[in-house]
């Protein structure tokens, strides 16, 4: 295949750049998908497709490890997320989707240091609200907004729009804002179980913004 035509996965998930996700391949074409991606050494494209259909603005993965390897062709690999992309169009010929792409880049902008600070201090805050544990990212990471939001399950929408922004200090502002959403989030509904255990009549809320997604 050539540079901008690209394989592409589409699922119910977005995959960051930089960030290592295990998956499961079961389906007969991307079996075959991923088959000629560890043959060949190819990259394939990762889209976000929900109800709204296939995003245009995906990762390009490159599988990591194969973990397991089961008798009916099953497989449980690990990839990694490179560059951005944005689909061009799609293209037909073959079992599983393909489209011709381009580079999706940043601007070269870099966040200020306060702002990094700032970001990493919401975050510890938010797991020590939450009561986990969950390493911290390193305040020297190239894309640190993608480092933390892999850590905390925003949910698809949230991140895939976090992917699609053109900016790294944009995106840790807006990092930022959903770590302080949640950590509110998780405050009450702490507070909503202990007083619903005391007397049963307190509805929890809808709380956005769990660790670990």
């Amino acid at each position: 295949m050539t540079e901008r035509l690209l394989p592409l996965f589409p699922l119910p998930l977005v995959l960051f750049p930089g960030v290592p996700l295990p998956l499961h391949i079961f389906e007969p074409r991307y079996r075959e998908l991923i088959g000629e991606c560890l043959d060949e050494d190819l990259e394939f494209g990762m889209l976000l497709a929900d109800d709204d259909g296939i995003r245009e603005i995906g990762t390009r993965a490159g599988v990591v490890e194969v973990l397991e390897r089961f008798e009916d062709g099953r497989l449980n690999v690990l990839v990694e997320g490179h560059e951005r992309f944005r689909v061009v169009a799609l293209t037909q010929g073959r079992s599983f989707h393909t489209g011709e792409v381009e580079p999706l880049v940043d601007s070269s902008e870099l966040p200020a240091a306060a702002d990094v600070e700032r970001t990493l201090a919401l975050f510890r805050n938010l797991v020590e609200v939450a009561d986990t544990e969950v390493d911290e990212p390193s305040p020297d990471s190239e894309e640190l907004s993608y480092a933390l939001a892999a850590r905390v399950d925003f949910g698809a929408e949230l991140k895939q729009e976090l992917l699609e922004l053109r900016s790294e200090p944009q995106r840790l502002r807006r990092v930022a804002e959903l770590l302080e959403r949640a950590t509110k989030a998780v405050t009450v509904e702490r507070e909503v179980r202990q007083r619903a255990s005391t007397n049963g009549k307190v509805a929890p809320p809808d709380a956005t913004g769990t660790l670990g997604g």
